[in-house]
């Protein structure tokens, strides 16, 4: 059952449900700032950009991992080319570019 003995004056209850009604009226507008099309599209928008804003950094991490492992695989601790493995790369794609170019003469007679 309810204790009835209240012990507080008339003044303060009213003030207490003025404080009441205030942290309702804030509480029942922060809902309405939240549950606004805007807000809600402005959080799934936010959201979406942090995904994509994850993923290309994940990527540019991947690729630059990528670069590094070529990169050492030509180019020595100083930074000189390995002709050993330079040569063959370079004499291969000329030898491609050349097919290319014939099949696409080729093609045209």
């Amino acid at each position: 059952m309810a204790d009835t003995s209240d012990t507080r004056t008339p003044a303060q209850i009213e003030a207490d449900i003025r404080r009441r009604r205030e942290n309702l009226a804030e509480t029942l507008d922060e809902l309405g700032v939240r549950v606004h099309p805007k807000t809600i599209m402005g959080d799934a928008k936010a959201k979406v950009v942090s995904n994509i804003d994850h993923t290309l950094g994940r990527a540019y991490v991947g690729v630059n991992r990528a670069v590094s492992d070529v990169k050492s695989q030509f180019v020595d601790e100083d930074g000189a080319p390995r002709l050993e493995r330079v040569v063959p790369v370079a004499l291969v794609v000329v030898g491609l570019a050349g097919l290319l170019v014939l099949g696409t003469r080729r093609r045209r007679s």
